[in-house]
């Protein structure tokens, strides 16, 4: 576990990361396609000193539209204005390397970064199920191994893109009518087997040498594309000792790969239903869970396994049998899948009482903000998060109480800052300004000026 502070991102899902959010009315229906909204939470969010804010996303309207607010603005658009009505929290854009290509989604982030003054990060995903896959021309999702497959070349090339221009690449000298060094303006020409590249990025380095780079996802896939590249890992581990062994698995495949560790920072979700007393919290979630019963909850369980909910009964164990292994599935995510899988063997919990620990497939806290501190406190100096990507039930009320009440308490106790110490995201995570590759290769062979 890294000696600093921990980190603290806030994951803006839509109206908050209880379905039944939209349905109490806190804010406005049209509210997750307003960028007020956003902005407003981004504010609130910079005034308790979190790293970031996060979105989520994917390219396909979710099937249960009939009783969900659906769709989402695109992230970078959305963070773009959000980045101009802040000034140093962390904007983080999901986007997929399935259903995009290297060289527009490299500038598209490094323009966010340029935008923002060095606080931008991509979260790269590979957007498993078929719905996404039918608005790109395939008749349905790439296999998991092809989608990582295809994602590790993806990151490869979008690093080399970023590190096109060497940081001192612009001269301008206007007497000598001189604006760049060519030499320091590399091509790719790139050749793999998803890419062919030619470069260079149609843009200078950007302030943070170049964005950060998120990488969310547990799988084996997922996991040797992140300690590979990756500088923050959102993951899904739902079990301190799940917790703990994946935060050290990470720790030594980013060493194996001649990293420093304390470079790759292990950020698990955890959602939150907040309340003064723990009576309070859970009356909260009870109201919410009211909307629309306890088929909701199960719901999620159901859809994470990939079998009907009408097929499952609430108080048996989960049916085994006709899961099968993780690494085989090809339905949805690894990581959510493993964890929810891990906390209901662990705790041998029936249908029902796993639908009530997580929410949006994360860990769920339901407690006062003291009790929300406790278990921020206990997973970090156990060494099982250098941070955490936190899901609110319900925005804004949830949002506000967190950084009202909670995040007070953990800087009181000395876990998390009191004021901004820098000015870009690498900062905020305590990483150091990304070296760029082909300055490291050119040095030796370049002639002073």
């Amino acid at each position: 576990m890294s000696d600093q502070q921990m980190s603290l991102g806030m994951n803006i899902l839509g109206f908050g990361a209880h379905s039944g959010a939209w349905r109490q009315g806190e804010a406005a229906l049209d509210a997750y396609i307003d960028v007020g909204y956003y902005r407003d939470i981004a504010r609130l969010s910079e005034r308790g000193c979190l790293d970031a804010i996060f979105l989520a996303d994917g390219p396909a309207l979710p099937p249960d539209v009939a009783s969900q607010p659906g769709g989402r603005l695109e992230p970078t658009v959305l963070l773009t204005a959000v980045a101009a009505a802040t000034e140093r929290i962390g904007v983080i854009a999901t986007c997929s390397s399935t259903y995009n290509e290297p060289f527009n989604l490299a500038r598209r982030i490094a323009s966010l970064d340029h935008v923002s003054g060095g606080r931008a990060a991509w979260n790269v995903v590979t957007n498993a199920g078929d719905a996404a896959a039918q608005n790109f021309g395939l008749s349905g999702a790439p296999l998991h191994v092809d989608r990582y497959g295809r994602a590790e070349e993806f990151v490869d090339v979008t690093l080399k893109l970023w590190d096109s221009w060497e940081d001192d690449a612009i001269i301008g000298d206007r007497a000598a009518g001189r604006f760049a060094d060519p030499r320091k303006v590399h091509t790719l020409d790139f050749q793999g087997k998803h890419f062919q590249v030619k470069g260079p990025l149609n843009l200078p380095r950007s302030p943070q040498g170049r964005p950060v780079l998120v990488q969310a996802g547990s799988s084996e896939g997922g996991k040797a594309l992140g300690s590979r590249y990756a500088d923050a890992i959102f993951t899904t581990q739902t079990t301190l000792a799940d917790g703990l062994a994946f935060y050290r698995e990470m720790k030594a495949r980013a060493k194996a790969w001649g990293r420093d560790p304390q470079h790759l920072k292990i950020m698990p979700g955890l959602s939150t239903v907040i309340g003064s007393s723990e009576a309070e919290a859970h009356a909260r979630f009870d109201a919410l869970n009211a909307w629309h019963g306890e088929h909701g909850l199960l719901q999620q369980v159901a859809g994470r396994i990939g079998i009907d909910a009408s097929e499952l009964d609430p108080d048996a164990p989960l049916p085994w049998a006709r899961i099968g292994a993780v690494a085989e599935f090809e339905r949805g995510s690894h990581g959510f899948l493993e964890a929810q899988l891990n906390l209901a063997r662990r705790e041998n919990l029936s249908i029902r009482q796993l639908s009530r620990r997580i929410l949006v497939g994360h860990r769920l806290a339901v407690g006062t903000p003291e009790q929300v501190a406790d278990t921020l406190a206990e997973w970090f100096l156990a060494g099982a998060g250098d941070g955490f990507n936190i899901m609110p039930d319900m925005f804004p009320s949830g949002a506000r109480v967190f950084v009202e009440e909670v995040v007070p308490l953990l800087q009181k106790r000395g876990l998390f800052r009191t004021e901004y110490t820098g000015t870009t995201l690498r900062d905020h995570l305590g990483l150091p300004k990304a070296a760029n590759q082909f300055a490291a290769q050119q040095a030796p062979l370049r002639e002073p000026l």
